[in-house]
């Protein structure tokens, strides 16, 4: 016997509920037209001609189909959604990634910058220099170079040449101020070393420390005296 398709299946439903609409309506004694008598007999014939059995394999099989179909797009449907959960999951991820490695390449660079002020600021502490009886205005110049900032020397030496002259020794007699950044009174000095008047890196370690603390550095420092003729 050939196989009956699903559409076979859903003429032969639909037959099948004609027939017992057509039974019902006799039976409550409504009168059937012609028309629906002949496709009442012909349905009837059609549910005659299919098998029990072939009957319910169609009916499974339509069902089965349906739930196929279904699952399918149900695994499909899920697959998206899964998809866009990880694309999202990434890059909320590759964000975070960036934003860490940005954190950790600032507190890396902010690292670098302590240590190397650091170092530098320990390279000044530690210059060691041999006490001399006397300098030239040469040596004091190259002792401050070693001690002042390479971008704050020149306005350092811009105050020591009026003050001073480069003369370590240099004393007002009117006031009292004393040696190369001319402190008042010179023995502020001793806060630096007891060798105050006669080593030139003692007040130029002072004087740099005055300039930093009261202006900000050597060269707001000689802003102001350029206005104000003192410092």
């Amino acid at each position: 016997m050939s196989p009956i398709s699903v559409r076979g299946f859903a003429v032969a439903s639909a037959t099948a509920v004609t027939a017992v609409g057509s039974v019902v309506g006799v039976a409550s004694g409504s009168t059937a037209q012609p028309n629906d008598a002949e496709a009442t007999a012909a349905d009837s014939t059609l549910l005659a001609d299919i098998p029990a059995g072939q009957l319910a394999q169609v009916q499974t099989a339509s069902l089965t189909q349906q739930a196929d179909t279904q699952a399918i797009a149900a695994d499909v449907s899920a697959k998206k959604v899964a998809e866009e959960t990880a694309r999202k999951e990434a890059a909320k991820e590759a964000v975070a990634k960036q934003k860490a490695a940005e954190v950790e390449a600032a507190q890396a660079k902010a690292r670098k910058e302590a240590e190397q002020a650091a170092t530098r600021s320990a390279q000044r502490e530690s210059i060691s220099l041999s006490v001399q009886s006397s300098y030239t205005v040469a040596e004091v110049q190259a002792i401050a170079r070693q001690i002042v900032p390479s971008g704050q020397f020149q306005c350092f030496s811009n105050i020591v040449d009026h003050e001073s002259t480069w003369n370590y020794k240099a004393e007002n007699p009117s006031s009292g101020a004393y040696g190369l950044v001319q402190s008042l009174p010179g023995n502020k000095m001793a806060s630096v070393a007891p060798d105050w008047e006669t080593n030139p890196a003692t007040q130029i370690k002072w004087g740099l420390n005055y300039m930093n603390e009261r202006y900000g550095s050597p060269c707001d420092a000689w802003s102001y005296w350029q206005s104000h003729g003192n410092y």
